[in-house]
């Protein structure tokens, strides 16, 4: 995307080729190596027994894996998520692809339609519009990423609308093959109109769904929540003793560097009697897609709800505020402070633009060692670097009309 947009520095470039099965390969056999190295380091520890196939609950700490029925005094639950597919006509008839079998590509596609509007899709629908496909983007909630501030959503669509088709608002009720192409047939919520587009492949990217009834975790007295998802409480325990879930299983923060900390935490808290537990309100999170979103705590919104509006301050700075920002001619990014009014405690950053999951960093180690916006504020800053832009968007707080 860098080259593409070399020309507003006064720079001619261009891309002349992508090997597109290279990149697929080459990202495939790292994969396969990290997963090699897991399993060689489990398949030579004496002290493990390693079972390469499906199980589930029959009772209490007890499991039927393959043939066998194993029980444990301490199990750890960590059986992740799938592709969530969503009720379209037509959907089990046609071939499509997942967030899973995407990454077996060898050919890019010529024209993909994405039906999702979370991180994995627009992750994707960015990846392939830079490989040179057209992609289209359906999503059904109003907005993109509608985790994020909606200022975010709106810039990033404003920006994926540059280089797709976008879609929000709008329901696929129906998939057929129509030739060598497949015909999705799709409702706008908005103004009740029809839409008829078409590509050479479907992406199904509409959430995560969860394996606990696979597992069928009832068995051993395990409770799930609505969604489906293995209920825990704040220490990682489930609702049957000695038993512990975590990551994609219960569902909260479904990210692998969030998964790493819980890791840590359960394993803590199996072993000693005084327990840990994670503050979610400081795990951040990135959308790698051009421009970069990165997020850490509260929305204005979720802030204003806990708070009030009289108790909250927000502030925005445009990269273009600061001089790196100016230079990099980022005009439609920007960073966005929440702060808790009277004790200056950070409850919340938002940011969209190059560099963000970067720049981020900083703001999380703060929140995370429960420091207030000057722990960041009586540090110096590099000049010109982007970091300034941490500074201006604490600088400009403005209180919030409840």
């Amino acid at each position: 995307m860098e080259i593409k947009e070399a020309q507003k520095f006064g720079i001619t470039a261009s891309v002349t080729s992508i090997d597109f099965s290279a990149i697929m390969e080459r990202m495939r056999t790292k994969v396969r190596a990290g997963r090699d190295r897991v399993r060689k380091g489990i398949t030579s520890t004496e002290s493990l027994d390693f079972y390469e196939t499906k199980a589930h609950f029959t009772g209490n700490r007890t499991l039927a894996v393959g043939k066998e029925q194993i029980k444990g005094d301490k199990i750890f639950i960590v059986t992740g998520a799938r592709p969530f597919l969503p009720s379209i006509k037509g959907l089990d008839l046609v071939p499509y692809l997942t967030n899973e079998s995407v990454l077996e590509l060898t050919e890019l596609p010529e024209s993909l339609l994405i039906i999702g509007g979370g991180y994995i899709a627009v992750e994707f629908a960015h990846f392939f519009s830079a490989m040179g496909t057209k992609v289209t983007l359906v999503q059904r909630n109003e907005r993109l990423v509608p985790e994020e501030e909606p200022e975010i959503s709106e810039s990033l669509k404003k920006a994926l609308s540059q280089r797709m088709e976008v879609h929000t608002n709008t329901d696929v009720s129906e998939i057929r093959r129509e030739g060598s192409v497949l015909a999705v047939s799709a409702l706008d919520r908005g103004s009740g109109s029809e839409k008829s587009l078409t590509a050479q492949q479907v992406l199904i990217a509409a959430g995560r769904t969860s394996n606990a009834d696979i597992l069928q975790v009832e068995k051993s007295g395990i409770k799930t929540d609505k969604r489906g998802y293995i209920t825990v409480n704040e220490y990682f325990e489930t609702s049957a003793r000695n038993i512990w879930a975590f990551g994609d299983a219960i569902g909260k923060k479904m990210f692998k560097h969030a998964a790493n900390r819980e890791t840590t935490l359960v394993w803590h808290n199996a072993l000693h009697d005084k327990k840990a537990k994670l503050d979610y309100l400081t795990v951040p999170h990135a959308v790698f897609t051009w421009p970069e979103i990165a997020s850490v705590g509260l929305t204005e919104a979720q802030a204003v709800e806990k708070f009030g509006g009289s108790n909250v301050l927000v502030g925005m700075a445009r990269y273009d505020d600061v001089a790196r920002g100016e230079a990099m001619m980022a005009q439609e990014s920007f960073a966005k402070a929440i702060v808790k009014k009277g004790s200056d405690k950070i409850l919340g950053f938002h940011l969209i633009g190059p560099q963000a999951s970067v720049l981020i960093q900083e703001v999380v180690n703060a929140m995370a060692n429960d420091l207030d916006l000057w722990s960041i504020g009586r540090a110096m800053h590099i000049h010109p670097a982007l970091p300034e832009l941490i500074l201006s968007a604490l600088g400009n707080l403005r209180e919030v009309d409840s």
